[in-house]
């Protein structure tokens, strides 16, 4: 077979489209691979929307796949190994972005910027911890916060359902924070030990009932939310931003004096951040909650995930 069906943006401000093309061939130091699974995540809208540099483009940074063709020079993967790949598609490129990802049955990537996936965890499951994983998972192993200190994730979503899982078995005393009281079931089940409904307290307050948060992880691309964290924070507090928002916060110097506290954003992606999310993940029985669909239906996946509507993350499979 010579020829794929992929998912494309033919250019830039058109919709994605389902088409075959040929299979690409691996050049230096790359390798081919079968593609199992590519998670759906806000990141594709960039692609989508019209910011990649060229066009057409094939979206997915959540890449799970079977190496199946060794590029000239290529040593570090044998034929028929799994492994994934995130945003960073190594070689200053972004999977998905500025080159093709995984919205397709096959994709090529720098051997370099790839991750051992292990046989506990199925394709379907791995594909969000090459991007959700990874960023709440290192937010938090990067953060300030030590095994029983307090720890709070605002947000119970795509991101926020598996930060509450790290919280819990990282050993943090793990706070929930969402709206509504439907969700404190949920939190609870991922792991929480208190549940905030944002709807009848303050967090801030309830938080600072509990003496103040060690860390914060701000889960919800809401401005106005975050901004008014900061005052649920103890001494010496951290406020970690992983999800993004066009809008400015509301903070004002004293907002930083007072604690003293540190507000900051956490992205990253390197395949040794990704490796060490994945392992955790295994060695503790940390899963996203996903909603499969097949390739066909990307644009229906990625409409649902961008309205919020799926639960939690939204995973294109290739092997159904």
């Amino acid at each position: 077979m010579t020829m794929m069906r992929a998912i494309q943006v033919p250019a830039k401000g058109e919709s994605m489209k389902l088409v075959e093309i040929p299979i690409p061939v691996p050049e230096e130091g790359q390798v081919l691979l079968r593609i199992e699974a590519c998670g759906v995540c806000n990141g594709d809208s960039m692609a989508i929307g019209g910011a990649s540099p060229e066009y057409p483009r094939i979206p997915g940074h959540e890449v799970i796949g079977i190496v199946t063709e060794l590029g000239s020079g290529s040593t570090r993967w044998e034929i028929g190994q799994r492994v994934g790949i995130g945003w960073h598609g190594g070689h200053d490129h972004v999977t998905g972005l500025t080159m093709d990802g995984g919205y397709a049955e096959y994709m090529v990537a720098f051997e370099d910027s790839l991750t051992h996936i292990p046989n506990e965890v199925s394709s379907e499951e791995a594909a969000p911890l090459m991007c959700a994983g990874k960023t709440t998972f290192s937010a938090l192993r990067n953060s300030s916060a030590r095994p029983g200190d307090l720890v709070a994730i605002s947000g119970i979503g795509g991101l926020g359902h598996l930060a509450v899982q790290y919280a819990k078995k990282a050993g943090y005393q793990t706070i929930a924070v969402s709206r509504g009281s439907d969700k404190e079931k949920l939190a609870r089940e991922l792991g929480a030990h208190y549940y905030i409904d944002s709807e009848k307290e303050d967090p801030a307050k309830a938080l600072q009932a509990l003496r103040g948060a060690k860390v914060i992880l701000a889960t919800a691309p809401n401005a106005k939310v975050i901004s008014t964290l900061i005052n649920g924070l103890g001494k010496d507090g951290e406020l970690i931003i992983v999800a993004g928002s066009g809008e400015r916060l509301e903070l004002s110097a004293m907002d930083f004096l007072k604690g003293p506290h540190t507000v900051r954003g956490s992205f990253t992606g390197q395949s040794k951040e990704i490796d060490a999310a994945v392992r955790f993940s295994v060695l503790t029985d940390v899963r996203p909650m996903i909603e499969v669909f097949p390739l066909e239906q990307a644009s229906e996946a990625y409409e649902k995930m961008m309205s919020a509507k799926t639960r939690f993350r939204a995973v294109l499979s290739l092997t159904k």
